[in-house]
């Protein structure tokens, strides 16, 4: 019997979907004359995208001709700087093979001069105005306009070398921008973990559990922000992020260049937003059913040689963590969260940039409750001696919060064709479970009151250095020291030499401990361009972690390249990767403490987590259809020692890790998209298979049967997930947008009764989701943008966690239909 749902129930608009993937390229070619008609060499060009985000810079040759000799297909704005430092520009649809030229023509004789190489920055999104951007030459004087002008491409230019820094060659690259954010049905406040799921090999998962998986594995996902790696909090820092502070994203997986290490199974590379020359921003608020309430605000500016750019959001609903039963709303589901995000640069001079990140989250969440639960431990009241009336298990009050922390500090110098950045970063999170002491010891027989932080310093250097017309050397080091501790009470009862209670009265163990620990790495590459169409990415990386573990790993890389026409591009790639157990949830059990008590583990033992070692083999190929779809298919497969999973074994949302002696994942993904001046559409489809074998450390997390059953046959990872499918379209209509998007997952696994440990899957689910937008762009206060939105739109319930499994808490069902109404308004 089919498990996918009937698709006669999705909406036309996304059962008409194409296989789709990133764009080939074409060369493009600007010619600049003057206005008698003469070349005028050694000006610079500037390429935009649609939305105003720098592509490539370019001069003019002695011909006058500006060259850019790869370009994805699609639309795009080119772009010289007139007299008064006005923009002249000229769009273009770059389609097909053929070379595309575009000329321009400027307003007033120029003379060469050693005007800086620079491009303009992104264009303002909200603003109609023309962007006031120059190259200024050393013989310019410092009128107000030219200084503007001058900090603006000069930001432009060295963002594009920072993101230079971070080479992609022989990856799989998928890019989201402000565009695809905007047609989800949230728009900018969709939570930044949601935004992934649209994404090829990204699994959804209940907010217990990870939230999200990437190539089957769990978490193991890096983060960077600005080029800089940020470390892991203990809340799980994809849920922290502000989706609104994004002007760009690169989720990069596959077979990673030795530049990316430690945690490798996608790279989320995100490029902020910055602050433009106009005074600007956005204020807005989004109201939905389920109690859902956020504000948010935008605002962003330059003074003299000074950018900023400052968001910040408060969040309140009724859909903190997922429902344990299958109604429209939870019981004690109340959360809310706040959000800031800052990003300020300062320009010491042409070449050198110093910019500061930083960004807080603090989130408050009730646990749902599960009513029709049975207490199974009587309790007598310390006070009376007589014996407590359980409350019923509807009326539980357990509670967490979680704070997260960081800021980011970082000096950029380019001097010619060397290039480096240098950060220093700082993070700090905690997470405090409250616990609901009587109840939770009546049904559970342990309540623990547990308060976990974790702070993190480090430096990162990345550097390049372009040796010749084909080789660009990159090397970089990175040094992270981690203080991790993990206090709790816990209240329990006795037992006797059965494992039966033997008194009613509990009492409190005092379990406290904590961590420093270090990781080091450095890596050198080469990348080397053979030839027009192969370019080869090699080099070597070492890690070294010191923490709960002392282990470390020479990792070789290698990427390919291979253009094998116009129309069809091919790479490939071998990566040997090292990845420690996260500090901090890798905490020591203190078994001992809890022996002859109602929190003693069955098993008695407990090996440290190792470290992860990986043979990582890639292999993908794109092929152009025509000038408007593409469609790629992407292979890999991953063969682990010491796999690491995590998993939820007590009340708090707090996920430990254990390894696997052995495992292996594998997948194929199907991935593109279908784009036309007005409207787009993406699919996105992926086939993936990971399992592991006999449990070697941790082991006192499990029951004795469950490890003898690993210990002798490979078994499913509980977030492995058979089929994943995302995809979504948009139509514009002036200043009109209709969007819809879906997700289907063909279930996780789970744990039959008396069977082997994830043998079974749980029903395939889809939700779909619709989106309304229109923009009045000229009112007195400003641009105002408004908002209808419908999440799961059929309001299917439908089940991600059943409460079996391998490291899996409660049941949790998906979230219930929402609707969405918000308004905003630019300056």
């Amino acid at each position: 019997m089919s498990r996918i749902p009937p698709l006669r129930k999705l909406p036309l608009i996304v059962a008409g979907l194409f296989f789709a993937s990133s764009a080939f390229s074409a060369p493009l070619q600007s010619e600049v004359t003057n206005t008698q008609g003469q070349r005028i060499q050694n000006t610079p060009v500037w390429l935009l995208s649609k939305d105003g985000v720098l592509i490539a810079t370019a001069k003019t040759d002695a011909n006058g001709i500006a060259r850019f000799p790869e370009v994805p297909n699609g639309h795009y704005t080119v772009e010289i700087k007139g007299s008064n430092f006005a923009a002249i520009r000229k769009e273009v649809d770059i389609s097909g093979n053929a070379v595309t030229t575009v000329k321009l023509v400027m307003d007033t004789p120029v003379v060469a001069s050693s005007a800086t190489p620079a491009a303009a920055a992104q264009a303002k999104a909200v603003s109609a105005a023309p962007v006031q951007t120059a190259n200024v030459a050393d013989t310019v004087a410092a009128p107000a306009a030219a200084e503007v002008a001058k900090i603006e491409i000069t930001g432009a230019r060295m963002k594009s070398e920072r993101m230079e820094l971070s080479p992609k060659v022989g990856t799989t690259v998928y890019t989201i921008d402000t565009r695809m954010i905007d047609a989800l049905g949230q728009g900018s406040d969709t939570p930044f973990n949601e935004v992934l799921l649209h994404m090829p090999g990204v699994d959804q998962d209940s907010k217990a559990s990870g939230s999200l998986h990437v190539r089957d594995d769990h978490g193991n996902v890096q983060y960077r922000v600005d080029g800089v790696q940020l470390p892991e909090s203990i809340t799980g820092f994809g849920q922290s992020i502000d989706t609104r502070f994004i002007q760009q994203v690169d989720f990069v997986t596959g077979a990673l260049p030795a530049q990316y290490g430690l945690r490798t199974a996608g790279i989320v590379d995100i490029q902020t937003k910055e602050g433009d020359v106009a005074p600007g921003g956005r204020i807005g608020v989004l109201l939905g059913n389920h109690s859902y309430y956020e504000p948010s605000a935008e605002f962003f500016g330059s003074e003299g040689k000074f950018s900023y750019y400052l968001s910040g959001s408060f969040l309140s609903n009724s859909l903190g963590i997922e429902n344990p039963i299958p109604t429209g709303n939870a019981i004690h589901d109340q959360t809310s969260q706040s959000k800031t995000f800052g990003s300020l640069a300062y320009f010491l001079d042409d070449t050198t940039r110093l910019g500061l990140l930083f960004g807080t989250y603090s989130g408050h969440f009730e646990i749902p409750d599960n009513p029709g639960q049975s207490p199974q431990y009587p309790l007598l009241d310390a006070t009376t001696g007589n014996a407590v009336t359980p409350a019923s298990s509807s009326q539980i009050n357990e509670t967490q919060s979680e704070v997260n922390r960081f800021f980011v500090v970082s000096f950029q110098k380019s001097l010619g064709d060397f290039h480096y950045q240098a950060s220093f970063f700082h993070q700090y999170s905690d997470l405090h479970y409250t616990p609901d002491t009587t109840a939770d010891l009546m049904y559970l027989g342990t309540a623990s009151d547990t308060l976990r932080s974790n702070t993190a310093n480090g430096v990162q250097f990345d550097a390049s250095y372009k040796l010749g017309e084909n080789h660009t050397l990159r090397a970089g080091a990175a040094y992270t020291r981690q203080v991790t501790e993990s206090n709790n009470t816990v209240s329990v009862f006795p037992v006797d030499n059965t494992g039966a209670q033997s008194s009613s009265t509990p009492f409190n163990i005092i379990d406290n401990s904590g961590k420093t620990g270090t990781l080091e790495s450095l890596y050198v590459q080469d990348e080397w361009h053979i030839s027009a169409p192969l370019t080869v990415n090699y080099g070597l990386r070492f890690d070294h972690v010191n923490a709960f573990i002392n282990e470390q790993q020479l990792s070789p890389r290698l990427n390919v390249a291979y253009k094998l026409s116009d129309s069809t591009a091919l790479h490939a790639g071998y990566s040997r990767y090292f990845t420690p157990p996260p500090q901090e949830l890798a905490s020591q059990s203190s078994i001992n403490l809890y022996a002859n008590t109602t929190n003693a583990p069955e098993v008695s033992t407990s090996d440290p987590v190792r470290a992860e070692r990986t043979n990582y083999f890639d292999l993908g190929l794109s092929q152009k259809v025509d000038s408007h779809l593409t469609v790629t298919a992407d292979a890999y497969y991953k063969k682990i020692t010491n796999l690491i999973d995590e998993g939820q074994f007590g009340q708090a949302l707090i996920l430990s890790p254990f390894n696997y002696q052995m495992g292996y994942a594998k997948g194929l993904e199907l991935s593109g998209i279908y784009n036309e001046k007005n409207w787009g559409a993406y699919l996105n489809i992926t086939r993936e298979k990971a399992q592991g074998r006999n449990i070697v450390s941790g082991q006192s997390l499990f029951g004795q049967d469950e490890l003898n059953k690993i210990a002798s046959q490979y078994i499913f990872l509980d977030h492995d997930q058979a089929l994943s499918i995302s995809g979504g379209v948009h139509y514009k209509i002036g200043d009109t947008q209709i969007s819809s998007d879906l997700i289907y997952g063909s279930g996780l696994r789970n744990t039959p009764p008396g069977g082997t440990p994830n043998s079974t899957e749980l029903p395939g689910y889809s939700t779909v989701n619709a989106a309304l937008t229109h923009t009045w762009k000229r009112t007195g206060v400003g641009a105002i943008e408004g908002r209808l939105a419908l999440i799961n739109i059929f309001d299917k319930s439908y089940l991600l966690r059943d409460g079996t499994g391998v490291g899996v808490g409660a049941p949790q069902y998906g979230a219930p239909r929402t609707l969405y109404a918000g308004i905003s308004t630019s300056f």
